[in-house]
């Protein structure tokens, strides 16, 4: 039942926006203001399930119904969002506010929520985790996350992953554009190893761009000019939202170049963990990314700790603030990067 608390980033977003004027920035001062202050008295859990509760959790749908209710989440506040900014004459600081809580939810109930269901092996969670990125611009994530980032983690070849002493802006820079062309490259190999057409039913980058042009348009028709804007920025702070996570799960982390010319194996030690109990609640567990990166199909809700990983001093929403300002970022994260990596 805790992972109920996942919902209170968008429950204390739209209540803000509902209250217009200031409150609008409600989800933004929750997220980077609220929740880090308030980790700070929270425990820090580091223990494992046991086999039996292992195979429970896995077995139990409602872990599963939890990831699934975003889906309309996501799009009730896309939608009570943009009846809000095109049916009333807003000032221009609160439209701002609305894009922001807007933008956090799209990414901490959209793409974290699709990042997990992208993992699943049914089509149904598939495509849901593909309609979740879509408010994002950001379905080609789907491809380069899974046929890219997962095999070059820790590596040069990997854009989602950010190198020792490099900032968060330059790395926002590099990510967003680099996961984009490397989807591409990973789509028009896979057409070629599988003889597809362009066009093909299993072409995803061709039918993501179409499906993201149509979701555009369709802001334009129903909403306007101001929805479309609303809906683009919104989108692009879900982006950030998302490349900030990425940029603190890997930085600095390297992957050991072997004899044979290829890296090692991508182990518990090549992603940063965090068992700070605020922030596995709110991103489902994906602060145990250590153990994801291990073992990649495992379900949120019994990923582990493991002793070898390198570990965060705070938890995510800490660590997303403190990635802000890069010389703090560094005075405390580059010490902690183990030697042989650097």
């Amino acid at each position: 039942m805790k992972y109920l608390l996942a919902y209170c980033i968008p429950v204390v977003s739209l209540i803000g926006i509902y209250f217009g004027g200031i409150w609008s920035f409600s989800g933004l001062v929750f997220t980077f203001g609220f929740l880090p202050a308030i980790e700070i008295f929270l425990p820090v859990n580091t223990s494992n399930y046991e086999d039996a509760t292992v195979i429970e959790r896995t077995k139990n749908k409602f872990f599963d119904l939890l990831l699934y209710l975003n889906v309309p989440i996501v799009y009730g506040a896309i939608l009570y969002s943009l009846i809000k900014v095109t049916q009333n004459n807003l000032p221009l600081f609160e439209v701002i506010g609305i894009v922001l809580s807007l933008g956090i939810i799209l990414g901490a109930n959209g793409i974290n929520v699709a990042h997990e269901l992208g993992h699943r092996t049914t089509l149904f969670e598939k495509i849901l985790g593909k309609i979740l990125l879509i408010p994002s611009h950001y379905t080609h994530f789907f491809i380069e996350h899974n046929h890219g980032h997962h095999l070059n983690v820790s590596t040069p070849k990997d854009p989602s992953t950010a190198k020792y002493n490099q900032n968060l802006y330059a790395f926002w820079w590099q990510t967003v554009t680099g996961t984009y062309f490397k989807a591409w490259e990973i789509q028009l190999k896979l057409n070629q190893v599988e003889k597809r057409k362009f066009y093909a039913v299993k072409s995803d980058m061709f039918w993501f761009t179409i499906i993201q042009v149509s979701y555009l348009v369709s802001l334009f028709m129903f909403f306007g000019a101001i929805g479309l804007v609303v809906g683009i920025f919104a989108g692009i702070v879900g982006i950030l939202l998302l490349e900030t996570i990425n940029y603190i799960e890997h930085y600095g982390l390297k992957r050991n170049l072997l004899p044979s010319g290829r890296f090692e194996r991508v182990s518990e030690k090549h992603s940063w963990n965090s068992n700070h109990t605020i922030g596995r609640i709110m991103l489902y567990e994906l602060t145990r990314h250590s153990d994801h990166h291990f073992k990649s199909q495992k379900k949120y809700q019994i990923l582990e700790y493991h002793d070898v990983s390198p570990q965060m001093p705070f938890g995510y929403p800490t660590s997303m603030v403190m990635s802000f300002f890069p010389p703090l970022w560094f005075s405390v994260m580059n010490k902690r990067i183990p030697f042989d990596m650097k």
